[in-house]
């Protein structure tokens, strides 16, 4: 896994999350069924990246976001970031969803994106998504 030292200061990111199945109580959404697989969450952070990075790693925090829901209970495998605007954020996920499975509205409050979470029961999707960020810098 990347050292959260090594990310930049603000940009988009991405967490590849491993869950081995089953249902999970997400906030709003309510309870959702996860197959187990791989999941990858686009978000950003034009300040503080590295916080947000370590705040999604902690175990123990108060519920805020979608993402701090489905944490509690996979384990994130690996983390990638690039200086790009907010505007990637949505970008990426727009393409994402063009070629993988998502859970409706996770993520996407702020968003044209339907999710920003994006499920695979490969780590194909991982090598898309770093591709698709190296494209990017």
């Amino acid at each position: 896994m990347m050292s959260i030292e090594s990310l930049p200061e603000r940009g988009i990111y991405a967490l590849l999350l491993r869950y081995e199945g089953g249902d999970i109580e997400i906030g709003a959404l309510g309870k959702l069924h996860f197959p187990p697989g791989y999941y990858v969450y686009i978000g950003s952070s034009q300040n503080n990246l590295r916080k947000r990075i370590e705040r999604h790693m902690r175990r123990e925090k108060k519920l805020r976001w979608h993402i701090d829901y489905f944490v509690k209970n996979a384990k994130i495998v690996d983390i990638v970031a690039a200086e790009l605007s907010k505007l990637w954020e949505e970008r990426i996920a727009l393409e994402l969803q063009q070629r993988y499975e998502f859970i409706k509205n996770f993520g996407a409050g702020d968003s044209s994106a339907r999710s920003h979470l994006f499920y695979s029961p490969s780590l194909e999707i991982w090598e898309f998504v770093k591709l698709l960020l190296r494209k990017l810098k």
